[in-house]
């Protein structure tokens, strides 16, 4: 968006866009935000604490199970997009792409 009107020579910025949503739909929106925020943490966390866990051979073998335990997260990443998607196609079935953010969490 260009912050002039081309329309009337003036030099405005455009409007915002604003969106009205019902109730329900930013409340599951918040929600799986919430749990996507979460997971990419503990997964961000299982990576770390492994990642220097590896510096010692004795304490190599927890590293291990700790990157696998972020890997089994990072497949939870997509099964929260997916789940928020057919959660709010339950309250807007007609509607194509409602479950569809500009986020992508």
């Amino acid at each position: 968006m260009s912050a002039s009107s081309p329309q009337d020579g003036t030099n405005q910025p455009d409007p915002p866009l604003i969106l009205h949503l019902g109730r329900e739909e930013l409340v599951i929106r918040q929600r799986y935000e919430t749990a996507s925020l979460v997971n990419d943490l503990l997964i961000g966390l299982w990576f770390l604490v492994g990642s220097f866990l590896f510096f010692s051979p004795s304490t190599a073998y927890a590293a291990t199970w700790l990157f696998v335990i972020g890997s089994v997260e990072m497949l939870i990443r997509p099964a929260i997009r997916f789940a928020r998607r057919v959660h709010l196609q339950r309250y807007h079935p007609t509607v194509p792409g409602i479950g569809d953010g500009g986020q992508d969490f």
